[in-house]
């Protein structure tokens, strides 16, 4: 990591003597030494780094590494702190600098000396499986993404724990019962909770569910609300305002009960420390005597059995794998890639050593045969990898020190560019869901990506994500329509060896404030669970802060944050309930990422203007429905997002010429004046993905015009100015761009246009007003590469025939408002790796569709908004249809005179469109 950084800072110096930046006289030469002494450093730093990390090297060794980090981080301040000043004549501070420079040159000179003590060398060791070396594959053609995501289910030995959680909780005794899964850490507690809270028994035996996770630290007021957001989505209704807004735990607890009367309800409390937490949960679950049942999953048995004062409690101890299940899970991922997951004969006796190591623990066994996955198969690494093990593993609590020794050497043995990367997820509190593109956006603002030739900083952001899912050091949480992870977790005993090296590096901090705390990380993350100051600290400038306080922030952290931590680069109120920024925002010069997604920020200040290092600013689904004209001339912006749903877009002032870096523009709106699109926008050749809406018909070819000249674009969204009426005219001669993969057209369409049929790479579309009829379904169905499919309100057609061999590939099939069709047919052959299928409302449908045996894959199935006689039908052959269906729902019958409903769940199911595009 220290190489990483020394790697950041000389390129820093290259940047800023070649540019025209007015150095003060001797500050330019000082700047010339400091790199070229950089540049030496940095030979010494990768052999350096990878001792550091072995057990047995001296402290001297980490001491070392640590001074080169600071000392790099300190003249990178140095230099941001320079231009900051040069910016902002005059600034008499500007004559310190010099002297700044040659203090770290004297400090550097030390540190080199000092080096040479200990033989460095240069060396690559430790950058195996670099993402590098795979530079130019892309995240969609990555070879290892068929196996990554595959379900835990892989754990051995699960299906029969499973099977016996599930007839504790769908039979026995009607009263309330408390079924608490023990178990060390690592021991797979969580991944089978989720196994029996997912299996299509349970869904269908409980009126309402939720999954809950606790942790160490808890809020009762947000677990009490998060319960709520479960059993509302369990029926699909929409979670109401007034509920976002009670603070009072009594309040919340009124609505619990209320909404479950006399339900059977199944909950999951993951992660319970506590002893006295179920005294918090008991009043407002209630036992009505009909077999309602309690999942919990706790490291602490007294835990467990502190609910037998009010309830039945069955307590299922998880003990460690044996050894042949251990060697099961062992092979399959250590060898996942290679000999059929077979161990070769030469590896099996060290192999047997290192899982004899790992104790039986799954999270232990994943962790390091993730690491072996990605390691030449031979004798030599098997046996670095024992000796890193080491032999001080086994004392004090032997599972617990166990994980922690092998997640250490995880950690130790990732490439170098990955190690910064990795320790980021230190930023986020314990058990959040991370979204994928949120956290390389974060880690390319930071500086923490490399350049490679080809791809942009996001693409190898991707690849750094990947090898780090590779390495089982994160967990995939959530996977979209393509097959690529859209968030992820880490697990919360990775996240304690996170915590401790970034401490050890001064590099995160997680704290419930900044008004005391400067100079004690690189990172600052603030949330209601921070710590106190850690006992390390750091002579260079906090650059990113993230903040995760859910209530309203005090104006005191506001200011302090734009007034103490001026060379930020990156500043992250995602869902804080900030609703205002101060003028000073225009002083963090230095400033390349900002996120006010789901804020309640209205209006951005003018003097954003100055920040001319923005390179990616997120809008969406705040307040802000116009962009200043200073917004325009930022020649480095990359990604402007910003809609609050479906067909609202955000107005920007000002001409697009000086932006001509942007990769993501969405959601923009159309005005009146048609230079916005014949002259404004054709700058963006660039762009991947772009949202447009308000467009009227006449303006159809200009945009067509514009979206020839996106070659890159990859995500395409466009939506007329009144899309239930106004005609969508994108039919004139026009090429699309070949690499399209999600598209979402919403108005009037006199026909499909033909343009559509030649995207050959198209995954996702989504049609809305559409008026198409039969026609358009035989060109849809042989989309070669088309996974995701949504007409909402677009199919005007009586019938909707799915012929065979139609739809080779689509797994996700949504059909709403269907007003016309009366019937539908599926061929043997059609759709055959179809996953889900939601159909509704369509009122003149009567009959359940012909061929629904046919879909083999079906795991899913939904109606919403159905007729009577729709419904009476589906009653009557539901049991032979959906036998192999693992969830199937059914959400409301359909009244002409009932346009209110219909028109709620319209706008629950569309209206804010976060799950639908992006």
């Amino acid at each position: 990591m220290a190489e990483s950084a020394v790697s950041l800072v000389v390129d820093r110096l290259l940047s800023l003597l070649t540019q025209e930046v007015k150095l003060l006289e001797g500050v330019r030469d000082e700047l010339v030494d400091v790199k070229d002494e950089l540049e030496v450093i940095r030979a010494f730093l990768k052999d350096a780094d990878s001792k550091a990390e072995k057990e047995g090297i001296g402290e001297g060794v980490k001491a070392l590494v640590n001074q080169i980090r600071e000392e790099a981080h300190r003249i990178e301040d140095v230099i941001d702190d320079y231009v900051l000043h040069v910016a902002t004549p005059p600034d008499y501070r500007r004559l310190g600098i010099a002297s700044q420079i040659k203090d770290i040159k004297s400090s550097l000179l030390k540190i080199k000396n000092r080096s040479q003590t200990f033989n460095f060398i240069s060396s690559n060791e430790g950058a195996s499986c670099s993402s590098s070396s795979n530079a130019g594959r892309g995240l969609m053609h990555h070879p290892r993404l068929s196996s990554l995501f595959c379900e835990e289910a892989e754990l051995v030995g699960i299906d029969s724990r499973r099977d016996e959680l599930i007839s504790y909780l769908v039979s026995g005794v009607s009263q309330r019962k408390v079924i608490a899964v023990v178990g060390v850490g690592g021991v797979g507690k969580t991944t089978l909770a989720k196994k029996v809270y997912d299996n299509h028994r349970v869904i269908e035996h409980f009126s309402y569910h939720a999954w809950i996770t606790v942790s160490h630290s808890y809020d009762k007021t947000e677990l009490l609300r998060s319960m709520l957001k479960g059993f509302y989505k369990a029926k699909n209704e929409p979670f109401p305002d007034k509920i976002v807004k009670m603070e009072k735990d009594e309040e919340l607890i009124g609505e619990i009960r209320e909404k479950l009367r006399q339900e059977r309800y199944f909950v999951v409390f993951d992660d319970v420390w506590e002893i006295g937490f179920w005294g918090n949960m008991e009043l407002a679950l209630l036992d009505h005597d009909n077999g309602s049942r309690i999942l919990a999953t706790t490291r602490n048995e007294a835990a467990a059995r502190f609910c037998k004062g009010s309830s039945s409690v069955h307590v299922h101890r998880i003990d460690p794998l044996p050894q042949k299940e251990a060697w099961e899970l062992f092979c399959k991922k250590a060898f996942r890639f290679q000999s059929q997951g077979q161990c070769p004969k030469d590896l099996e006796e060290l192999s047997h050593e290192i899982v004899r190591r790992c104790g039986g623990l799954p999270l232990a066994i994943v962790a390091v045969s993730g690491l072996l996955a990605v390691k030449e198969k031979s004798v030599q690494e098997w046996k670095k990898v024992i000796g890193g093990l080491g032999g001080s593993a086994m004392t004090s609590d032997p599972y617990i020190n166990n994980v922690t020794s092998i997640l250490s050497l995880s950690y130790g043995d990732l490439p170098y560019h990955l190690k910064s990367c990795f320790l980021y997820f230190g930023m986020f509190p314990e058990d959040f869901s991370i979204k994928r593109r949120r956290i390389i956006q974060l880690w390319v603002a930071n500086g923490l990506v490399e350049e490679q030739p080809g791809m942009t900083l996001e693409e190898v952001g991707e690849e750094y994500f990947i090898e780090l899912i590779c390495r089982s050091l994160v967990q995939v949480d959530e996977v979209g329509v393509k097959g690529v992870p859209k968030t992820c977790r880490v697990h919360d005993m990775v996240l304690e060896v996170i915590l401790s090296k970034s401490e050890e590096l001064s590099l995160c901090h997680v704290s419930s404030s900044c008004l005391t705390f400067e100079g004690i990380a690189r990172h600052l993350s603030i949330s209601n669970r921070g710590s106190n100051p850690p006992k390390s600290s750091t002579r260079s400038q906090t650059r990113s802060i993230m903040v995760f306080d859910k209530a309203m922030l005090q104006k005191a952290t506001v200011r302090v944050i734009f007034a103490k931590f001026k060379l930020l680069t990156s500043l992250d109120f995602e869902d804080c309930p900030i609703d205002h920024l101060p003028k000073e925002l225009g002083n963090l010069l230095h400033l390349r990422y900002l996120n006010l997604r789901n804020t309640d920020v209205e209006e951005l200040p003018r003097s954003i203007g100055k920040l001319h290092n923005l390179e990616s600013l997120d809008l969406r689904f705040s307040l802000v429905k116009e962009l200043p004209v200073e917004i325009s001339d930022f020649p480095k912006l990359k990604h402007l997002l910003a809609h609050g749903g479906y067909a609202t877009g955000l107005k920007i002032k000002g001409s697009f010429k000086h932006l001509e870096f942007l990769q993501t523009l969405f959601t923009i709106k159309v005005e009146d004046d048609v230079s916005f699109l014949n002259d404004g926008l054709q700058v963006l050749t660039k762009t991947r993905k772009f949202g447009i809406c308000n467009l009227k018909r006449e303006q159809g070819g200009y945009l067509c015009t514009v979206l020839e000249k996106m070659t890159s674009l990859q995500s395409l969204l466009v939506y007329s100015v009144n899309h239930q009426v106004e005609i969508l005219d994108l039919e004139s001669e026009f090429s699309p761009p070949i690499q399209l993969q999600s598209l979402w057209l919403g108005g009037q369409l006199d026909r499909l246009p033909n343009w559509i049929s030649k995207l050959h790479n198209l995954s996702k579309l989504i049609l809305s007003y559409s008026n198409l009829m039969e026609d358009s379904v035989e060109v849809l169905q042989a989309l070669p590469n088309l996974k995701s499919l949504v007409l909402f309100w677009a199919y005007n057609g009586e019938r909707m025939h799915f012929e065979g061999g139609g739809f080779q590939k689509l797994k996700y099939l949504y059909l709403a408002g269907l007003d016309y069709l009366n019937e539908m047919l599926i061929d043997e052959g059609a759709l055959p790796l179809l996953e889900r299928l939601q159909i509704g409302p369509c009122p003149m449908l009567e009959e359940v569709p012909s061929g629904l045996q046919n879909l083999r894959c079906l795991e899913v199935l939904s109606f919403a908004w159905m007729t009577n006689e729709f419904n009476q039908r589906w009653s009557q052959q539901e049991s032979q249809i959906s036998r192999h269906v693992r969830i199937h729902r059914s959400d409301g019958t359909y009244d002409p005179d009932d346009k209110a409903s219909i028109r709620a769940w319209e706008e629950r199911k569309f209206g804010a469109s976060k799950h639908w595009f992006g």
